[in-house]
């Protein structure tokens, strides 16, 4: 098991019981002591959690966003075959509005050699795509959040009005059919909610992991965006649902995820509006 496959079962773990032991994870992840050990000084040191005497307890509430630097191990060849499938569906010469966020960053990485006008709502991003000889980097005003770097606040969502997009790409926090896609932070919703109207088309990137989940800010209903890139963790009954609601979902495959294959296999369920 990778080192960010073994932080996932951590935290997973850590937000079912108030304490985990050394010897527990041993267990679950079928690595040394030592490596968990070294694995849970890691997490400490990002915040996740506070290592106690043969194991660990969380620091962050149920609530709460996990760090960037903790998220951007979680789940990444997902996460990368959420991005290339994405990225599949954007044509060179558009405008394209690209969410915050570690499946974002994964989008960003694979624009760097395409020939597009990008405006990046993270300045993780803006670094990222600074240099590509390709791309028109276009940069909102704002305040870059702490630790995340995503852009929020008045003069972001005064850039945003001001303009208007092809596409938006967008990765929420959490998204479940009931209460839609939500994020933390009530900042970085109200710019998710303007990116939306500003674009004519959206694309909204959801790993497993997000599904059936909820955070505190709304951002709009669950059958809002026009397509929705997932992998097949995600509810198979719920993604019907959607298609039934008219928007496109598409699956990536486990090859990609588990890197048994360079190529993921994909499911197309509904029609387009």
């Amino acid at each position: 098991m990778r080192s960010a496959e073994r932080h996932q079962v951590i935290v997973d773990r850590l937000r079912e019981v108030p304490r985990v032991a050394v010897a527990e994870l041993v267990e679950a992840t079928g690595a040394s002591d030592m490596t968990v050990r070294r694995d849970l000084d890691y997490l400490a040191a990002q915040g996740i959690l506070k290592r106690v005497h043969g194991g660990a307890v969380p620091l962050l509430p149920s609530g709460a966003e996990p760090p960037f630097a903790a998220r951007s191990e979680a789940a990444v060849a997902s996460k990368r075959a959420i991005a290339a499938a994405a990225v599949e569906r954007l044509r060179d010469g558009e405008t394209i509005l690209l969410d915050s966020g570690t499946t974002a960053l994964e989008v960003a990485r694979l624009l760097r050699h395409r020939s597009m006008t990008v405006m990046p709502l993270s300045l993780h991003i803006a670094h990222e795509l600074a240099d590509a000889p390709g791309i028109r980097l276009l940069v909102p005003g704002g305040e870059p959040r702490r630790g995340e770097l995503s852009l929020v606040g008045p003069l972001t969502l005064a850039s945003l009005r001001a303009l208007r997009f092809d596409v938006a790409v967008l990765s929420p926090c959490a998204y479940s059919l009931d209460n839609g896609m939500t994020a933390y932070d009530l900042g970085d919703a109200e710019v998710k909610r303007q990116a939306l109207e500003v674009a004519t088309r959206s694309i909204v990137l959801v790993d497993g992991e997000k599904w059936d989940r909820s955070a505190l800010a709304y951002i709009c209903p669950a059958d809002r965006p026009d397509v929705i890139v997932t992998d097949t963790a995600a509810p198979e009954e719920q993604r019907a649902a959607l298609s039934q609601r008219g928007v496109l979902v598409e699956v990536v495959g486990a090859e990609l995820r588990t890197g048994i294959s360079s190529e993921p296999t994909r499911e197309l369920e509904g029609t387009s509006r």
